[in-house]
């Protein structure tokens, strides 16, 4: 491959990453800046940048950063090289992390704010006071996804990797959980046989280390 050239494979995903920033909330331009760092076997400075994909040194800057804004590249300085170069983190999982944490920010946060100030109103008439009721319902479940969020965004890259794996074991556990909490069965031998089918749900699963 010529200097400062993209195979055909590399155009291909860095043009779809551009398509996709949109719906993540980034621009075309600063999604296919991502996506050009990530699959880059090597840190780049802006002016390299701007000659693999024919941007403006202005847009590049720009581009750049709102990613370090987002954490999602950090800068990079080679010896005796003045210049500044770039790369995105080296583990997938603070990747996927950093974009999670980024979305909250701007899209969770503002709307659990507003909820908040609508719930402190006094509701004028039995429609607000439904209306209310709603808005409550949607602040819960947000507030608990959020603080779900919270936890895992503490947890290594390598128990974060083994949680994801254990979603077919969660799923069994919890249906055999709720088996046996509205099967009626509060003896012994019915505690002794959920235990025992919840163990037998994770011994099953086809993806037991």
């Amino acid at each position: 491959m010529e200097p400062n050239t993209l195979s055909p494979l590399m155009q291909r995903f860095i043009l779809h990453f551009g398509e996709m920033g949109s719906r993540w909330g980034i621009n075309r331009t600063v999604g296919q800046i991502y996506a050009l760092l990530y699959v880059q076997a090597r840190p780049l400075n802006a002016d390299e940048i701007a000659e693999y994909l024919s941007f403006s040194r202005s847009n590049v800057s720009m581009g750049l950063k709102e990613l370090q804004s987002w954490r999602l590249v950090k800068l990079l300085h080679q010896p005796g090289d003045r210049r500044e170069y770039f790369e995105p983190p080296k583990d997938i999982w603070d990747i996927f992390k950093a974009l999670l944490e980024e979305r909250r920010r701007r899209e969770i946060e503002p709307t659990l704010s507003m909820l908040r100030d609508a719930l402190l109103e006094t509701p004028a008439n039995p429609d607000d006071k439904h209306a209310q009721k709603r808005m409550r319902e949607m602040y819960d479940l947000i507030e608990l996804s959020s603080s779900w969020f919270d936890d895992v965004q503490r947890l290594s890259p390598e128990t974060l990797s083994s949680l994801m794996k254990m979603g077919s074991k969660i799923k069994k556990l919890l249906d055999v959980k709720d088996k046996f909490r509205f099967s009626g069965s509060s003896d012994k031998t019915g505690s002794k046989a959920g235990k025992d089918a919840s163990e037998q749900a994770f011994s099953d699963s086809p993806d037991k280390e």
